[in-house]
């Protein structure tokens, strides 16, 4: 059970680990964890943007303004790898790494 913290204004957040919860499902649920095992190469591919950006030490605005995009559209480049409803393109993908002084390679193992 997550614990409760009492702020001085009476909120009571509850903490939640994101990956605990996923694997906990992922071990009880045989459906939860085929439909997670499914985004497997998505979430590599989102942590791959994400240690590109840090390794860089840039936020999603400095990225956006190298690639000549705004801020909120980065965001929905970072987003739509988890969603499946809009995977980004391979020129897309070339311009983020670039952005991040990366070069993008794709390997089929």
């Amino acid at each position: 059970m997550a614990s409760k913290i009492q702020t001085e204004d009476g909120y009571q957040p509850v903490g939640f680990d994101p990956k605990a919860h996923a694997a906990k499902r992922r071990k009880a649920d045989p459906a939860f964890r085929a439909a997670y095992d499914a985004l497997e190469d998505e979430f590599a591919a989102l942590a791959a943007l994400l240690a590109a950006r840090k390794d860089a030490g840039l936020t999603q605005a400095d990225v956006a303004a190298r690639m000549g995009v705004s801020q909120p559209v980065l965001a929905r480049i970072e987003s739509s790898l988890g969603s499946r409803k809009h995977s980004p393109s391979l020129e897309t993908l070339r311009r983020y790494a670039g952005a991040c002084g990366k070069k993008l390679v794709i390997q089929m193992i």
